[in-house]
This record gives structure tokens, C-alpha cells and sequence, in this order.
């Protein structure tokens, strides 16, 4: 301590000590002890805080080396960028869809804009009319069940509904069963839909691309690549042969699977779905005899299709070429407009018989079976005369 003033005039009052004696004293040698325990204070505080600085700002400069080498670009590259400058931070974006509808990825029946989701049939306003049914036929049913019965190997699906009298037979018709090739009924009628809205015509042609050939019925799957095929031959085709390829074309030309879903759904069926394009050997196409019942009665149905597509979808379906199922049960002298299926363990036949003398009635029947058994076949062929005889004879 160099300048001793404040320190003269502090003792200078306390010890009445002279300025001579406080300017010429040595603080270290100072007889007063107070003097000498102050300037060693002073001078410890004063080492201290040069000291501190000092390591202070070596600490202070090394973690800003440190940071400026290592953790800035792990920031930007982790934290920073992701956030702020890239637009695709996939780890710290919400998925709302999956919030909203946490089932849709493996339990959807539509596609939007590539949003997957789950919708319902409309049930308030469907497109489709319902049968009038009036009352169940009785005697019909426990015969069907007991055909049944001698048939422990399959399990049936039966529902016939009649025109003129609305009295309906049902066995285990609201119960789902895989579609196989009954599916084609709705892309056909949706198909004409599309066409009476002005989307498609029957006249447009298509081309035949490896990506629509499809294994199973049919033989344009056969056909050289690049071929074109008018709207109305694929469509008679899907019908009257089963054609597979011309089912996969046809459902492509009105917006696939999910836009013919849609179109099932508006019209008020709540069973029948597609998952899958042709052929669906896994069955995961799906349907009711009740639906294909309800189906098959809207072709006639002025508010859901027209005159000419009534007309040309009967010129289809009456030239069906598997006749050894419900046409089979039939008289000779009867008209038959149907679909067939058959996927191996299940087989199928849904159609509206015309007996002789104008009665008309709905007939819809699935087997499940052994693979390729023929007791599926059997069974639908005597269902469908048991139906016959007792329609045709109005014995219900």
C-alpha cells in the first residue's frame, strides 16, 4: 500500500499517532498491531483477485473453443436443422392421422388423398332402395335347413326374396362370406353408374398392360400386350366368362378399388367390401346373400340405374356360362340372370329367375365347402330346385 491518507486519517483519530510516524513506519514492522493486520488484508485481496481473473478467462476461453468445435455443429446438424431449416423433421413431427384414427393403418375400407380411413354405409340416405319384405316363408326355410343338414361339410348362406308377394326365405344370409367372383356384381352395376354420370363411356377403349393381367378365369390374361378392348366387350367379358383381367381394367377405368367402395357403402351396404383385385384366391372380398339380394333388385330400380343399363347389364348376365349351379335347379323353360363364384372352399350363385309364367323372384346362395368338394355343388343345385318348385308352385 503505497498511499496511506485514508489509513493516516483513520489512526491519525484512533491512535492520535503524528503523519511523521505513519508515513515513515514499515506496516510489517508497525508496533500497532491493527496497521500491520490491515495492510496484510489488502494485499492478500488483491493477489486473490488477479488470480481469480486469470483463471476466469482461461476457463471462459477454452469452453468457447470447446463449443465452437464440438457442440455448435452437433447442434445444427441435430437440433437446428431439423426444426428450423429442413421441412421433413419426420422425428418431431406429429402424425395427427394416427391420433385421429389410430386403427386406420390396418383396419380401413377407404383411401382419400392417400389417407387411409374407416367409413360407414349410409344408412340414413342410401342410394340404393330396399326390398319390401313382408313376411319370412316358413315351410321354405326349414326344408333349406334341413337340406342343410344332410350336408355336414358345408355351411350355406341362402336368401331368396319373391316379387310379388315380398316374402322372403333367409339362412345365415346376414352372415359375411368371401365373394370370389359374385364381387364383379358391384363393379358392374357401379360401372354404369359411372357411365350414366358421364365419366366413362362403353365405347371408350382400354389397353391391355402386364400390370391389369390376371391369373385364373378368363383368357384375356392370354392376350399380346397393347391390345385394345372397348368398355362393353370387358365388361361382357367380366360377366359371362368370370374374366379376371377385364375385372382389374373395368374397376381401373372408374377409380379402383377404394372409389367403387365408396360407391357400396353410399348405397347402403354395410357387408360388402373389395380388398384386393382379381383374382382373390384369399377371399378377402367380401359380401352377404342379403346385399347381393338387395343389389340384384336395384337394377331395376329407375332412381339407381336407367332403362338402357338395366338392358345391357340383363344382355350380360343372361349369357353367364357356368350353368351348373342355380341354373342347374331350374326348369329348362325358366330365365336366369346371375353371377357365379368360386374360389376353391367357397362357392357361390346369385341371380333373378323369370319361371315360364312371369314370376319373378331373387336368389342368392354361398357354400362354404372343402377345397373343391362337390358337396358344395350338390347342395346348391338341390337348394335352388327346392326354391324352384316351391316359388314356381306358390306353395310358401
Amino acid at each position: 500500500m503505497e498511499n496511506y491518507t485514508e489509513l493516516e486519517e483513520f489512526y491519525a483519530g484512533k491512535y492520535s499517532l503524528g503523519t511523521y510516524q505513519l508515513k515513515n513506519a514499515n506496516c510489517e514492522y508497525a508496533s500497532n498491531p491493527d496497521i500491520r493486520v490491515i495492510r496484510n488484508i489488502q494485499k492478500k485481496k488483491y493477489k486473490q483477485k488477479k488470480s481469480v481473473s486469470f483463471s476466469a478467462f482461461a476457463l471462459v476461453l477454452v469452453c468457447a473453443v470447446f463449443f465452437a468445435i464440438c457442440v455448435f455443429p452437433f447442434s445444427v446438424r441435430n437440433f437446428i436443422k431439423p426444426v428450423v431449416i429442413s421441412s421433413s423433421a419426420s422425428a418431431l413431427r406429429v402424425d395427427y392421422e394416427k391420433v385421429i384414427s389410430p386403427t386406420s393403418k390396418y383396419l380401413h375400407n377407404n383411401i382419400f388423398l392417400g389417407k387411409k380411413s374407416l367409413i360407414g354405409a349410409s344408412v340414413s340416405n342410401p342410394a340404393m332402395a330396399e326390398m319390401k319384405m313382408t313376411s319370412p316363408m316358413l315351410k321354405l326355410q326349414a326344408d333349406l335347413i334341413g337340406l342343410a343338414r344332410e350336408y355336414s361339410t358345408v355351411h350355406p348362406s341362402i336368401f331368396v326374396w319373391d316379387y310379388e308377394t315380398g316374402k322372403y326365405a333367409s339362412v345365415n344370409s346376414d352372415e359375411i362370406f368371401p365373394a370370389a367372383s359374385i364381387i364383379k356384381i358391384p363393379v358392374l352395376l357401379e360401372f354404369f353408374r359411372s357411365v350414366e354420370a358421364g365419366q366413362v363411356s362403353i365405347e371408350d377403349k382400354m389397353t391391355l398392360t402386364d400390370y391389369y393381367r390376371a391369373e385364373g378365369s378368363g383368357d384375356i390374361q392370354f392376350q399380346r400386350e397393347g391390345n385394345k378392348y372397348s368398355m362393353d366387350f370387358l365388361a361382357k367379358k367380366m360377366i359371362q366368362i368370370s374374366d379376371n383381367s377385364s375385372t382389374n381394367m373395368l374397376m381401373s377405368s372408374i377409380g379402383g378399388m377404394n372409389d367403387v367402395n365408396r360407391a357400396i357403402k353410399s348405397w347402403g351396404l354395410k357387408r360388402t367390401q373389395i380388398n384386393n383385385w382379381l383374382p382373390d384366391m384369399g377371399g378377402t372380398n367380401v359380401t352377404t346373400t342379403e346385399d347381393l339380394a338387395r343389389m340384384l333388385y336395384n337394377i331395376e330400380n329407375a332412381g339407381f340405374l336407367s332403362q338402357a343399363s338395366k338392358e345391357k347389364i340383363f344382355e350380360y348376365m343372361g349369357g353367364v356360362k357356368n350353368n351348373r349351379l342355380i341354373h342347374s335347379g331350374l326348369s329348362p323353360k325358366a330365365s336366369f340372370y346371375h353371377k357365379t363364384g368360386d374360389i376353391g372352399y367357397m362357392l357361390g350363385d346369385a341371380g333373378i329367375v323369370i319361371t315360364p309364367d312371369n314370376h319373378k323372384y331373387i336368389v342368392a346362395i354361398m357354400a362354404r365347402r372343402p377345397y373343391n368338394s362337390p358337396a358344395g355343388k350338390e347342395f346348391i343345385v338341390r337348394a335352388s330346385s327346392i326354391i324352384y318348385n316351391t316359388i314356381s308352385t306358390r306353395s310358401f
